[in-house]
């Protein structure tokens, strides 16, 4: 198998091709979790990427 690590701010992109998501926040890792779990509850997330993601998944 191959080892890919894609950074990226398209959200939409992520999660078509991530197995996980690591997001950070000022250099640090804030989350690091599997795509399903990081895209699904979104209450669970941290409240950094709560906002992030309410501002990406809304568009």
């Amino acid at each position: 198998g191959m080892t890919m690590m894609c950074v990226t701010h398209e959200m939409g992109f992520a999660r078509k091709v991530a197995n996980r998501v690591i997001f950070m926040d000022k250099g640090q890792i804030v989350e690091d979790c599997e795509k399903e779990e990081f895209f699904g509850d979104v209450s669970a997330r941290s409240e950094r990427a709560q906002q992030f993601l309410a501002k990406i998944l809304q568009h």
